[in-house]
């Protein structure tokens, strides 16, 4: 991609994530809304502070506009948890930061360019994805009134619930990113799989479908849930996705709502989806599969790009995988204890959103803009 096209790239990242925090009050910018989640303006501050290290710093060679701010806005020395208590930078001195760092990436890249566009691919999918956790994090604020600049989910009006299985054949097929062009050290290397036949939802799971579930013992039946599931349900009283309030309604960014039977389900935990899988004798798809279904034929299943979808594979490295930039954007996560997410979201910005690209997390948390999406063996 010409040094003009990744440039103009990162000045429309950059007006997503100001057009994001623009609604916002600085009161709700700086405050903590939820323990899982970062105060929003911490995710302004650590966007600049990630471009600065590599396009100025790693690209450009020159030195950090602000070297004493590196540990600070370190995602992975600073958990989620603790960042309420840290001297992060205040809404006017982060958007001045981020202005700052912008100006010296636009020098850097006009004086030396861009290279293979690797590094700025990097920085701007980075803010790209930094705009869906912040929208998880106003999402869990409950901001009455608030509109969201990218609009919010709609409903996919298939006719369908999301238990209607299409039957994918067996086959070798090769999964994974290509050695050419942009992707993230864990979608490669691109690799053969012998996949047997199996079945998988032609649509995602939608809220009627999850309703009849819930309405008819999905959280009670204990037989549906494994006892690490059981154990978080009982402990945290789960009885209904973190949207709906239990009283025939859903929270969609800035109102409470009817819940739409129509629209697939949301927010959901992996043992939610779990269970849900197992109480229609099923099962969730292993990301090979779902791989597989979204690329072979893109008539094959439908409804992607509305949320995430948990799959049954835990988050680990292909066969012969290389930790690339560095080793905490996935290797650290390699824990046995993640599971992958597939597809994207509402959220999700499109240059994000590949048929290869790995999402994760741990299979309690329904923060994620995640549903489900069935299968079985053929």
């Amino acid at each position: 991609m010409s040094e003009d096209a990744l440039l103009a790239a990162l000045a429309h990242a950059r007006a997503r994530t100001l057009a994001l925090a623009d609604g916002i009050s600085v009161a709700d910018l700086e405050r903590v809304h939820s323990p899982l989640m970062s105060p929003l303006v911490w995710d302004l501050g650590h966007i600049a502070a990630f471009e600065d290290l590599w396009i100025v710093h790693r690209h450009g060679g020159e030195e950090m506009l602000r070297e004493d701010l590196a540990e600070l806005y370190d995602a992975f020395e600073t958990p989620r948890a603790q960042r309420g208590d840290l001297p992060f930078l205040r809404t006017g001195e982060a958007r001045e930061y981020l202005a700052a760092v912008r100006e010296r990436s636009v020098a850097v890249t006009e004086r030396l360019g861009a290279g293979d566009g690797v590094v700025h691919e990097l920085v701007i999918r980075h803010e790209l994805q930094h705009q869906e956790t912040m929208l998880q994090t106003i999402n869990l604020a409950r901001l009455a009134g608030w509109t969201s600049p990218f609009g919010r989910p709609e409903p996919v009006r298939e006719g369908r619930g999301g238990l209607e299985l299409l039957d994918v054949p067996a086959a070798t097929v090769v999964l994974g990113a290509g050695p050419d062009g942009f992707s993230y050290d864990n979608e490669r290397p691109r690799h053969a799989v012998d996949l047997p036949a199996f079945r998988i939802g032609r649509t995602p799971v939608t809220n009627a479908t999850w309703l009849s579930f819930a309405e008819g013992g999905g959280y009670e039946r204990r037989e549906w849930w494994s006892e690490e599931a059981w154990a978080w349900k009982q402990e945290y009283d789960i009885t209904h996705p973190l949207n709906w309030t239990g009283d025939g309604r859903e929270w969609r960014i800035g109102e409470y709502t009817p819940i739409d039977p129509d629209a697939p389900v949301q927010h959901v935990s992996w043992f939610e989806a779990d269970a849900f899988a197992r109480a229609h004798d099923a099962r969730l798809p292993t990301e090979q599969e779902w791989e597989r279904a979204a690329t072979r034929d893109q008539r094959t299943i439908e409804g992607i790009g509305y949320g995430w979808e948990w799959t049954a594979s835990h988050f680990t490295g292909y066969p012969g995988f290389v930790a690339h930039p560095y080793r905490e954007y996935s290797e650290v996560f390699f824990d046995g204890d993640h599971r992958v997410l597939r597809g994207g979201s509402w959220a999700t910005a499109a240059r994000v959103a590949t048929p290869t690209f790995r999402n994760w997390d741990h299979p309690q948390r329904r923060q994620i803009f995640a549903g489900v999406r069935l299968a079985e063996d053929a």
